[in-house]
């Protein structure tokens, strides 16, 4: 079942479409949809190495405009929207401490959970509500989103022969680690940070 599963992930990956969907996916991972865009960036660098560090871009910039929109979400339209994001994402009973931790610490915030799995939306919204400076949001959003996505593409080009020897045997415990990295990401987030 996974093989199957894998295969059509790398045909998609191959389809004229695929730059599309990455674009979409990035964006709407960082502002409201929980699948990471790693999920589809890795099976398209692996199916086209040459074009990982132009996949690489298209997820920086979908991702930091995606970003932009949780930004507004959180600055407009929280009182509806961004709650219930916040709310469904574990956060709505730790906002004060979010508050505090934003106060003091809001630039590390950021450079952590936009480079990890933690779930970025909760930042991007969160960013918006508190009014962090919009500029210095969307650059460290750059430079750790790119810095994630670029990460990525450095070593698919290194080791893409390797991982795809290893996704091609192993295609069920990297979904399954992928799907543990999700959960534990929310999970730290909702409980930890």
């Amino acid at each position: 079942m996974f093989q199957t599963l894998y295969r059509w992930t790398l045909s998609l990956a191959e389809s004229q479409h695929a730059p599309l969907a990455l674009g979409v996916v990035a964006f709407a991972e960082s502002s409201f949809f929980p699948m990471p865009a790693d999920a589809i960036l890795i099976p398209m660098s692996l199916a086209k190495p040459k074009q990982a560090w132009v996949y690489a871009l298209i997820c920086t910039l979908a991702s930091v405009a995606g970003g932009v929109f949780g930004y507004a979400i959180g600055a407009l339209l929280y009182e509806t929207v961004g709650k219930w994001l916040i709310d469904l994402y574990g956060y709505g009973a730790r906002m004060d401490d979010v508050r505090t931790l934003y106060a003091k610490w809001g630039w590390l915030v950021i450079v952590i959970k936009g480079f990890t799995p933690i779930p970025y939306k909760i930042v991007t919204i969160t960013s918006g509500l508190l009014a962090y400076s919009l500029p210095l949001f969307i650059i460290l959003s750059i430079l750790t989103r790119g810095g994630r996505y670029f990460l990525i593409a450095a070593l698919l080009n290194r080791y893409g022969l390797q991982a795809q020897l290893l996704l091609d045997k192993y295609f069920g415990w990297f979904l399954g680690i992928l799907i543990v990295a999700i959960v534990a990401g929310f999970w730290f987030a909702a409980h930890v940070i």
